[in-house]
């Protein structure tokens, strides 16, 4: 078997690996552990995933050192991983003892053992999750090699944590109408109205105090009652 078919056969055991896993966490765990085993000099790795008003976290990581050079490029709001996120597709820095970009974050990258880093852009068609970040110790071990498997296993890596983020919403919106399910059972046997009475109750209650309907929800749930629904309704207990 030649390098290619190789190499083709291993992604694509690999994105079934990822694929497979059953939760968000485990996908990104699987994620950042497969960069270190299938990118030639890589030592460690990380995902900064992008939250809402260009926020930023890294929500896995093989190592304390990855979290500790991640959190610099936060706190000094430079460095390759928020190039790549935001601005550049890949970002390369193969050796960072003659890298003149992000000077304040390099300094703290060498003081931590590092010799080159590359960062690759998380996204789909239709919006960036973040960025795949892969760091070595050894300067100028990230070659063009190392560059372009970094490139098809971040394409993997996206389609699998696109899959998993689907399938977490799915089962969270699922979860979520169950809770409401049983929360308007409770309203409406408690205080004799219909369910869809019980559902603009419990909406109503969301508005009015800025609180997630889910929430509202689980709290009926847990207290068999919701606080103020008399008042909040124009109900009476029912029977009475």
């Amino acid at each position: 078997m030649n390098e290619e078919r190789r190499l083709a056969a291993r992604f694509a055991e690999v994105s079934s690996g990822l694929l497979s896993e059953s939760t968000e966490d485990l996908t990104f765990d699987a994620v950042v552990g497969r960069a270190v085993e299938l990118v030639p000099g890589c030592d460690a790795s990380s995902i900064t995933l992008r939250r809402r008003r260009n926020q930023v976290e890294t929500i896995a990581s093989t190592d304390s050192d990855v979290e500790t050079l991640d959190a610099a490029q936060y706190a000094l709001d430079e460095g390759p991983c928020l190039d790549a996120a935001f601005e550049r597709g890949t970002v390369v820095a193969p050796d960072l003892a003659d890298e003149p970009r992000w000077p304040r974050w390099v300094a703290r990258a060498r003081e931590l053992g590092l010799g080159g880093t590359i960062a690759v852009r998380l996204h789909t068609d239709r919006e960036t999750l973040g960025a795949l970040n892969l760091y070595s110790r050894t300067r100028g071990a990230f070659d063009d090699q190392a560059v372009d498997i970094a490139l098809i296993f971040a394409a993997h890596a996206t389609d699998a944590m696109s899959k998993a983020r689907l399938v977490t919403g799915l089962r969270a919106a699922l979860e979520s109408r169950h809770v409401i399910g049983i929360a308007q059972g409770v309203l409406a046997v408690k205080y004799g109205i219909s369910y869809e009475r019980a559902f603009e109750v419990l909406h109503r209650y969301s508005n009015d105090t800025n609180t997630k309907l889910r929430d509202v929800a689980a709290l009926v749930t847990e207290r068999h009652d919701l606080p103020g629904a008399a008042d909040i309704s124009g109900l009476g207990p029912a029977g009475a």
